[in-house]
Parts: structure tokens; C-alpha cells; sequence
């Protein structure tokens, strides 16, 4: 499953409905609404957890997952040294905060997220891209 940076993975892109995902993936296996009133898909075999903002008209907006074949850039990733992974990306901008065992490694241009633990990563987040004008830059386009 590929990464696609500032786009997606694999074959979601950001702004998709949830119609359009059904459409590739199928229901998925768990729905739920959180907090936000965001829908929430999680699809278990693809290890995807996928959240449609309710304040953006459902539009898919932020993708969680933990597959063990996510390849960013053509380096897989999970189950790797955080480090390593860092090295070889040609992101050089990096925060990273701390939480117990856990670290979020983030780099804002891509918005995304390598979780490690015990300096392995297991899981990746990435998030719509907001531009200039402090709109999402919806990739999605139908």
C-alpha cells in the first residue's frame, strides 16, 4: 500500500465521500461516530482507520494505519528503525513529542506522523494538506 503524501494511500484520496470508498474497499468492517461527529471506517484486513470530517461535508480528511506493506517513497516502513526511515526521507523537517513508550515523529509539509515504539514504527498518519487560504486542498475531484 502506497503512501502518497500530501494525497492519500493506496487508492484513497483526501475530500473522497464515503460512497467512494465503499466503491474500492467495500463496507467496512466497523463504523462509528466520535466525539467531533467525524465518521469513523475502520477496515480490519487493510489495518486502515479512516475518519470523514463532519465539519467538511464528509470529505475523508485523515488516514491511520499500521499495515505492515504501507512504502513511503519505496521504503516500507512499519516495523522499521524511526531513525533510519527519517534518514532516508527527504523530509527534514521533524517534531517529535513523547508519550511513554510511544513517539510521533511529524513533519507539518506532509502532515504526516510515524508512530514508533522502541524506536520501531508501527503506524503512520497522514492528514489532508490545508493551503494557503486555510482551506483543505481536496485531492479528490468529482
Amino acid at each position: 500500500m502506497k503512501i502518497n503524501p500530501k494525497n492519500g494511500i493506496d487508492q484513497l484520496l483526501f475530500g473522497m465521500k464515503q460512497k467512494d470508498v465503499i466503491a474500492i474497499y467495500g463496507n467496512p468492517d466497523k463504523q462509528f461516530v466520535d466525539d467531533d461527529k467525524n465518521v469513523i471506517f475502520l477496515y480490519y484486513n487493510k489495518k486502515l482507520r479512516l475518519t470523514f470530517y463532519e465539519d467538511e461535508d464528509y470529505r475523508l480528511g485523515y488516514i491511520i494505519s499500521s499495515n505492515t506493506d504501507l512504502v513511503l517513497l519505496d521504503k516500507k516502513v512499519i516495523g522499521r528503525n524511526v531513525i533510519e526511515v527519517k534518514n532516508e526521507l527527504p523530509f527534514k523537517s521533524w517534531e517529535t513529542e513523547d508519550f511513554d513508550s510511544t513517539e510521533n515523529h511529524f513533519n507539518e509539509s506532509n502532515w504526516l506522523i510515524l508512530q514508533s515504539e522502541f524506536d520501531e514504527i508501527i503506524r503512520v498518519e497522514i492528514g489532508a494538506i490545508i493551503n494557503d487560504n486555510d482551506q483543505f486542498d481536496w485531492k479528490f475531484k468529482k
